[in-house]
C-alpha cells in the first residue's frame, strides 16, 4: 500500500514538474482574407503552411489563425486585447490594412491603429512581425505612397522585423491570383508563405 502511494506521488511530481508541464509557445496571426485563406481550403492558406513547417522542423509553436475576411485595422485593434489575454503569444504577426486602403480610409487612422496594435503586443511581451501592404495605383500616387510608407515607418520606429510586402511576387501575376484579381490562389499562398518565413524564421 505504501509503495503504491509513493508511486502515485512520484507520478504526480513528474506530471507537474516544469519540464513536463511546459506548453508550446503560441504564434497569433491577426489578419484579413489574405491570411484566412479566402476562396480556398483552410489547409491552403499560408498560415496553415506556417504551422506545417514549424511542425516539420520541430519548433515548439502552436499557430492561432485569428484572421477574418474583410477585417480592418480598427477591427483587429478591437479584437487584439482578448487574443493577447487568451493566448499569451510569444509572437504576433500583424497582417492588416488592405481593406483600410481599398475603402480609402485615412492613412492617419491606419497608422494609429497599427501603432496601438504593436504597442499592445509588445506590452504583453510578444515579439511582433509586421507585414507590409500596398494598394493599386488607381488610388492616386500620394495616397498609395503614404499608405505603403506606414509599414516601413512603424517597423523602423519600433525596431520590428518587416515583411516588406506580403504579396510580393503575387499581386501582379495573374497565374497566382483568383478570378477576382484580389485574392491569391493556392500557388500564390505558397509564395506569400515564403515571404513571411524568410522574416519570421529569425525569431524562432
Amino acid at each position: 500500500m505504501r509503495r503504491r502511494v509513493l508511486t502515485a506521488l512520484f507520478l504526480l511530481a513528474v506530471q507537474w514538474s516544469p519540464a513536463a508541464s511546459s506548453a508550446e509557445e503560441t504564434i497569433v496571426v491577426v489578419g484579413d482574407s489574405l491570411s484566412s485563406g479566402y476562396g480556398l481550403t483552410a489547409e491552403q492558406s499560408w498560415v496553415s503552411m506556417l504551422e506545417q513547417r514549424l511542425d516539420e522542423q520541430g519548433y515548439g509553436y502552436e499557430v492561432v489563425n485569428a484572421s477574418i475576411s474583410g477585417d480592418t485595422t480598427a477591427g483587429g485593434l478591437a479584437r487584439l486585447p482578448a487574443l493577447l489575454e487568451s493566448h499569451s503569444p510569444a509572437i504576433v504577426v500583424i497582417e492588416l490594412g488592405g481593406n483600410d486602403g481599398l475603402r480609402g480610409q485615412p492613412v492617419a487612422s491606419l497608422r494609429g491603429n497599427l501603432d496601438k496594435m504593436i504597442e499592445l503586443s509588445l506590452a504583453s511581451d510578444a515579439e511582433v512581425v509586421l507585414t507590409g501592404m500596398q494598394i493599386p495605383p488607381n488610388y492616386g500616387p500620394a495616397y498609395t505612397e503614404a499608405f505603403a510608407n506606414v509599414y516601413t515607418e512603424l517597423a523602423a520606429e519600433h525596431g520590428l522585423p518587416l515583411v516588406s510586402f506580403l504579396m510580393e511576387g503575387v499581386a501582379l501575376d495573374a497565374r497566382l491570383m483568383q478570378g477576382d484579381r484580389i485574392h491569391p490562389n493556392a500557388r500564390g499562398q505558397v509564395v506569400m508563405f515564403e515571404n513571411v518565413w524568410r522574416v519570421l524564421e529569425d525569431l524562432l
